[in-house]
């Protein structure tokens, strides 16, 4: 039976993106996208009614962070100058899983990270809530560290 006690809590954590950024602006409430799967191709063997898979490459997703949304932010800017003026800087963003004494327990890394998309959620006159901004990246490669 697995030990509950060793498993990590995923509340923990920060997103680190390598634009030299103030302390505030690299908290996300959310962090979604971690993940990559293998492509394969069908391959009919000739004379037999089999089918092999052969892998063909690795997809990895998207990286959607999401915060309440913070409009005087170098990440928005970021967005906004690759979203609204077409100016992409690509950057190494950095997710790491913390311990409860804030040390780190994974990390990974993702290489050449841009976004793709970004939005707000609903406004809604009945509901108290805040604007949560959700930013979505690709990027060129993913590993963990």
């Amino acid at each position: 039976m697995e030990d509950v006690h060793n498993i990590p809590v995923s509340f923990h954590f920060l997103v680190d993106f390598g634009l030299g950024l103030p302390g505030g602006d690299n908290r996300f409430q959310e962090v979604t996208g971690i993940g990559a799967e293998v492509v394969t191709e069908d391959l009919k063997e000739g004379g037999a009614d089999v089918t092999y898979k052969l892998p063909t490459g690795i997809k990895f997703n998207n990286l959607v962070l999401k915060r309440g949304l913070n409009v005087d932010s170098r990440v928005l800017k970021w967005c906004r100058d690759a979203i609204e003026l077409f100016k992409f800087q690509p950057t190494d963003v950095v997710v790491v899983l913390l311990n409860e004494e804030h040390a780190t327990l994974a990390s990974w890394k993702f290489f050449g990270a841009w976004p793709v998309k970004w939005s707000v959620s609903d406004f809604k006159a009945q509901d108290n809530a805040l604007v949560i901004e959700s930013m979505e990246l690709t990027y060129r490669i993913m590993r963990k560290l």
